[in-house]
């Protein structure tokens, strides 16, 4: 029997498989229909009813003034509360629905078959990382059948009805697959074109989530995918959610056959399930029934027979089984790219993606290279455990060699905040990659990474900030909302401004100011004072409330703590030059730093450029707490370029157009997909890479 027999009978054995859950789950199903037929949208838990209306508030899927006008109208109990806030964000689509809808379509691949020197239609898969794509496996059976298959993105229509231009990309095993009958998944590995960035960062990918609350009873979900191999369709909103099973999920959907290893979306595009199966309708003697009522035979084709719902498998089962999988660690490494919400980073190290070392590179690091995947992204970075490796990678400051630009110009790049678990040599080169990036695309000579200083401070103020965090020291993604540690980091402000930063980047991001009173909320906190300014800069930016609320509680720590401040400054002040002409490179926290640094500087030091990425400056919150009050020329400055990404919640605020900062050059470029603050993103940026470029000499 070929492969695709066999995945052809995996098909049909998932199907039966499917029915048997159907018929298993005919009692709850008959009563979840029966109550909706009684009028209740959402027969579902009352706590699971809770749980999906405040991640809904959370996640930005809806926008909490709407919700304070449409429940005030009557009154209204929590459950009853909840439950119409369910109703509302399946009623009321923001237009962010639509961009956000085609922004999830976009990492859904059609997965094709070579076979007999022809190329079938087989599947449909999705990004969930930047390398790593998941489909069934009935689709990809197991790695040999995986190398004989490639994906197709971009197969599809565009808003004119033409077709679009397809990319594809060689499915690779080799560094990353595994697979489960059961469930039914394959995740696979997806070389990029030669040359070329990984798949995520050109389509960009799903991040899955292993918490509760993306689903409940009776709610409407959207499938994309490549139905019978067709160019790329979806089926939206004509479909409910019937029953949820410990590890799947059946629904209405209106789907077919090639729809295998399509994700399965919320209103919020988030993955709630990966479809693998439809149910079909079966007899009392236990067979497969045709659309015309007739015993269906093989010879028939899956076309034929009456499918009565499909199957999804929950994404929270899936990523559970691979959390438990044995790897080595190139392999968890990958993983781990699939970001924190999918928990499988959990007592693992993220081994960064790297160019391959430079010879003389530090002993004691081993790489290991990931066939198929090209630099920069190629090595693997596989690093010892902490205690084997402290007295050899120090967590400092690196200076630069001293021939670099004549000896007489000095390149320096100032990081912002979370560096803490990185080490400085990976982050300069990573800093050193992205604006060669840039130098590249602008016709110019790249530069050595040894040519560059790179204070470090990450670890020094990671030590300060957990020092103060006695109430959010366990706050945890799996515990609480980033509006609850908001509330904390508020609290434990040291000059009661964090509020006062969160509300401003919110109005400043277009937050109307007549909205619902900020004390006005639900049993928990459902729409509270630090929720709805949360949510309204995530639903508007590439960045999820938590990194906004714990980026803010950084600055505010660095600018209303003395102490803060002062150690941040002099961990900096270990590694600068001393004379010579200066050319500071400055990202995100790093850029308030350096604001602050520039004067302390000695006389010696002259600065002849200041750049700043993804600042935070614009807010006078931020900028009226700096050492030199209030919008100002930098001192002593020869020029300055501010580069910012309107996707970026943390330059909110630029432009920086008060005409107190002075003259200098404002750069509005355009951000990868969940890469809008990256400082590698910023610096790739021809313009910006050219602007620095151009006062270094050699």
């Amino acid at each position: 029997m070929s492969v695709t027999d066999r995945t052809h009978q995996e098909l049909h054995e998932q199907a039966a498989e499917a029915a048997r859950r159907y018929e298993d789950s005919a009692a709850e199903r008959e009563r979840v229909e029966g109550r909706l037929a009684a009028g209740v949208r959402f027969p579902d838990s009352p706590d699971a009813l809770a749980v999906r209306a405040d991640r809904i508030l959370d996640r930005g899927g809806l926008s909490p003034s709407a919700v304070v006008a449409d429940i005030h109208r009557e009154a209204m109990d929590l459950p009853d509360a909840n439950e119409r806030i369910i109703d509302l964000s399946n009623e009321l689509q923001a237009w962010s629905f639509l961009p956000r809808g085609v922004r999830a379509g976009a990492t859904v691949a059609r997965i094709t078959l070579r076979r007999d020197g022809r190329e079938l239609p087989h599947g449909t898969g999705f990004l969930v990382s930047p390398r790593l794509m998941m489909t069934n496996h009935h689709v990809l059976p197991d790695e040999s059948f995986a190398r004989r298959c490639f994906a197709e993105f971009n197969a599809q229509v565009t808003a004119d009805n033409l077709p679009d231009t397809v990319v594809r990309m060689e499915l690779d095993p080799g560094p990353f697959f595994a697979a489960d009958r059961r469930l039914d998944f394959a995740l696979v590995a997806v070389a990029p074109a030669p040359g070329g960035p990984p798949p995520g960062e050109i389509f960009g990918w799903n991040r899955l989530s292993v918490q509760i609350g993306k689903l409940v009873l009776g709610e409407k979900v959207n499938i994309i995918g490549h139905p019978s191999g067709r160019l790329k369709e979806i089926a939206l909103r004509d479909n409910a959610v019937l029953v949820r099973l410990d590890d799947f999920v059946h629904y209405t959907t209106d789907t077919e056959p090639g729809n295998s290893g399509s994700p399965v979306f919320n209103d919020q595009w988030e993955v709630v399930a990966l479809h693998h199966s439809g149910v079909p309708k079966k007899d009392d003697q236990g067979r497969v029934l045709r659309k015309d009522g007739r015993p269906w035979q093989q010879g028939d084709g899956d076309d034929a027979i009456d499918w009565v719902a499909n199957e999804g498998v929950r994404i929270s089962s899936v990523l559970k089984h691979l959390a438990g999988l044995d790897l080595d660690p190139g392999r968890r490494a990958l993983l781990t790219e699939m970001g924190p919400d999918t928990g499988l980073d959990q007592g693992m190290t993220t081994a960064p993606a790297l160019p391959t070392p430079a010879p003389g590179a530090q002993p004691g690091r081993t790489t290991a290279v990931v066939p198929g995947v090209t630099a920069p992204s190629a090595p693997v970075t596989v690093f010892p455990a902490e205690s084997e490796t402290a007295a050899r990678r120090p967590q400092v400051g690196l200076r630069a060699r001293s021939t670099a630009f004549g000896g007489r110009q000095h390149l320096v790049f100032l990081h912002g905040r979370d560096q803490q678990e990185k080490y400085p040599d990976d982050l300069r080169r990573n800093w050193t990659a992205g604006l060669n990036r840039g130098l590249t695309l602008a016709s110019l000579p790249p530069l050595d990474p040894e040519d560059v200083w790179f204070p470090f401070y990450g670890t020094r103020l990671n030590t300060l900030v957990s020092g103060r965090e006695s109430t959010a020291a366990p706050i945890g993604l799996d515990q609480v909302s980033a509006a609850a540690a908001a509330e904390v980091f508020a609290a434990e402000s040291p000059t009661g401004s964090y509020e006062r930063l969160l509300h401003e980047a919110a109005a400043r991001a277009g937050m109307p100011q007549d909205g619902p009173a900020t004390t006005e909320g639900f049993g928990s906190g459902l729409v509270g004072v630090l929720h709805r300014p949360l949510s309204w800069l995530a639903a508007r930016s590439d960045l999820d409330e938590w990194t906004i609320a714990t980026f803010l509680r950084d600055v505010d720590l660095y600018l209303g703590d003395s102490a803060v401040r002062q150690a941040v400054l002099d961990s900096v002040m270990e590694t600068m030059p001393t004379s010579g002409e200066l050319v500071l490179v400055t990202h995100s926290l790093g850029t308030v730093v350096g604001m602050d640094l520039l004067t302390r500087l000695p006389d010696g030091l002259d600065p002849v450029l200041l750049v700043t990425a993804g600042s935070p400056l614009g807010l006078d919150g931020v900028n009226e707490r700096l050492l030199t009050r209030g919008p100002h020329q930098p001192p002593r400055v020869r020029d300055w370029v501010n580069v910012w990404c309107p996707t970026d919640a943390v330059a909110i605020g630029c432009p920086l157009e008060d005409e107190r900062w002075g003259k200098l050059t404002q750069l509005a470029v355009s951000n990868g997909r969940d890469r809008a603050h990256k400082i590698e993103e910023y610096l790739g940026h021809p313009k910006a890479a050219q602007e620095i470029r151009g006062v270094l000499r050699a």
